[in-house]
């Protein structure tokens, strides 16, 4: 099973790479295909790439769906690696 994740933006790094916060796991990814990311926004994140911006309530609404189903972000981010 793939699963897009909702990331948290750490920190901004050289060549449109970001690192992001998911759950407490710390993951380099790219920012190559969402434009305007700043530190703190939130992304999606699928196979090291940020698919899109998330605004920061439907960002928690999707991780408490994650929660209530079972599905911690760490472990999925840490099962993605």
């Amino acid at each position: 099973m793939c699963l897009a994740i909702p990331a948290r933006v750490a920190e901004l790094r050289e060549g449109d790479m970001a690192l992001v916060d998911l759950g407490g796991v710390r993951k380099e990814i790219s920012l190559a295909l969402v434009d305007g990311v700043q530190v703190d926004d939130y992304v999606i994140v699928h196979v090291g790439y940020a698919l899109s911006r998330l605004d920061p309530e439907e960002a928690a609404r999707t991780l408490a769906l994650f929660a209530e189903a079972g599905v911690g972000v760490a472990a999925a981010a840490e099962a993605g690696e």
